[in-house]
């Protein structure tokens, strides 16, 4: 099979479109036949080797955690549970491949396309838990540094779906956006303390871009313990919590794919990249400025 490996920690060129044998579905697992993967930050931030002391790697390694597909193996373990033929997505390892396997899946809504669906899994796992740690309730106000990326279009109608108000930053092409998701937007940049006071008190805070803004975050909210960071390691400095862990992901799929099927949850798809194209697809991802996802068709 096709699948995109490193043989060393580095930039996007490290990355190699290689032939590889199929993995296979132990108990607990299904491999599936991958239609799409998503590209998340966590796939170049591993490949880059930030991760490499808590999280060291066997070189060579596979790259991707996301994907959607139709199921072609079922582990031991799992009968009446999930069928081959079955079209699922969800979290397993080496995405970026023509075959994976998934430790956590659900079955696609229906109406969903594999490209839609692949960028759903890590996103709404996070969003739903960040919202959880950060312990924002309704009738309060969550302040989203980074709102059009992929976790801030799951977190703005998560919330917005649990009666919780949001105050969501982005660029200015994405102000429009951040609105149509039931946030009140304002720019990042000079001055975007103050815009975001005249737009209202902040019970709680999320950092999903990693832009130097934490102890900002903390003046706001009035509490590190109100703040949680997923893309800024200088947490501690701050005294923010960082949350990298997933955590209760089968429940997390259930509820994102029973969002999505009631059409209130929709995270759009920003671009499509071909397997070759793994490269490019995680520059871009580094980049940022996003609006919804990336994702690779395989």
């Amino acid at each position: 099979m096709k699948k995109v490996s490193f043989t060393e920690y580095g930039g996007p060129d490290v990355l190699r479109l290689v032939d590889a044998e199929e993995p296979h579905a132990g108990p607990g697992r299904i491999r599936v036949a991958v239609r799409a993967a998503g590209v998340n930050p966590v796939d170049w931030r591993i490949r880059e080797g930030q991760f490499r002391e808590m999280r060291p790697l066997s070189l060579p390694a596979g790259t991707g955690f996301d994907a959607a597909g139709v199921v072609d193996e079922v582990g031991d373990g799992l009968e009446g549970e999930v069928a081959v033929g079955d079209r699922v997505f969800g979290i397993g390892s080496d995405t970026y491949a023509e075959f994976a396997v998934l430790s956590h899946w659900a079955r696609m809504p229906e109406g969903l396309t594999f490209e839609e669906a692949a960028g759903y899994p890590s996103v709404t796992e996070t969003a739903l838990r960040i919202i959880r740690q950060v312990g924002v309730r309704p009738g309060q106000t969550l302040l989203v540094s980074g709102a059009a990326g992929g976790v801030g279009s799951a977190v703005l109608q998560i919330a917005r779906e649990r009666g919780i108000a949001v105050i969501g930053t982005a660029g200015a092409a994405n102000q429009d956006y951040l609105r149509e998701l039931g946030a009140r937007a304002t720019t990042y940049g000079d001055g975007w303390v103050e815009r975001v006071r005249r737009l209202g008190d902040v019970d709680a805070a999320l950092d999903l871009a990693g832009s130097g803004v934490l102890r900002d975050l903390v003046d706001l909210a009035g509490d590190p313990d109100k703040v949680i960071t997923i893309a800024d390691r200088g947490e501690g400095e701050a005294g923010v919590r960082f949350s990298g862990k997933e955590e209760n992901v089968p429940e997390a799929l259930a509820e994102a794919a029973e969002l999505i099927a009631r059409g209130r949850l929709r995270i759009p798809v920003a671009k499509v990249y071909t397997l070759a194209e793994a490269a490019r697809a995680q520059a871009d991802s580094r980049a940022g400025h996003t609006r919804g996802r990336r994702v690779v068709r395989v």
